[in-house]
């Protein structure tokens, strides 16, 4: 997926119209499959990911990654194995998350089966346990994993914080065409930049 930002910018200048601000005492930043599987879609987000990490850390957001893998593809991989024929199977190296994803010990990790994050996990208890009420979402693939959390967030009440350049996916198009869905009716669309300066601004 080639990254564009500006053009991206300006499709999605109607999109953007909502305005909120993130509240850095009950916000979680989640980074979703930054594993090695991914590793080609990831690059063109990558560092930007990483800065806002560098950002989150020092302020004591929480940071949690997701990774998706199966135990046995046939049992546990339902519909998700029909439709792709391929999965993640855990403990290998596709699995493993990528070299930059340094897990330091206040991090979560999430282990997940299916595209969204909250199916059969424990996240949502974990950020009601924090009391997280902004939900920041970073990783891939956008139209895959990263959307159908983030509108599973927004059904459970969460506000949500959709990274425009810290999700990437396949192609292009899709990247859009998710953004604009979100940002029409389920997401804030932030870049990390404007992410980064309003969580310094309210340190």
């Amino acid at each position: 997926m080639k990254l564009d930002l500006e053009k991206i910018l300006k499709e999605l200048k109607p999109y953007r119209e909502r305005k909120a601000q993130i509240d850095p005492q009950h916000c979680a930043l989640l980074a979703i499959d930054m594993q090695n599987y991914f590793y080609r879609i990831a690059q063109p987000v990558l560092k930007n990911i990483l800065r806002v990490m560098q950002t989150c850390r020092p302020q004591k957001i929480p940071v949690i990654f997701t990774q998706h893998g199966h135990t046995d593809p046939d049992s546990d991989g339902g519909i998700l194995g029909e439709w792709w024929g391929e999965l993640i199977v855990g403990g290998t190296e596709d699995w493993k998350f990528l070299p930059e994803m340094k897990i330091e010990p206040n991090d979560t990790t999430i282990a997940k089966k299916r595209y969204s994050a909250f199916f059969g996990t424990d996240l949502d208890k974990i950020l009601r346990s924090r009391g997280i009420q902004d939900l920041i979402i970073s990783g891939v693939m956008t139209n895959l994993c990263c959307e159908t959390t983030a509108r599973d967030a927004f059904m459970k009440d969460y506000r949500v914080f959709f990274l425009i350049d810290g999700t990437a996916t396949r192609k292009s198009e899709l990247h859009l065409a998710t953004l604009k869905n979100l940002g029409f009716g389920f997401a804030y669309l932030l870049t990390c930049d404007e992410l980064i300066q309003m969580l310094k601004a309210s340190s």
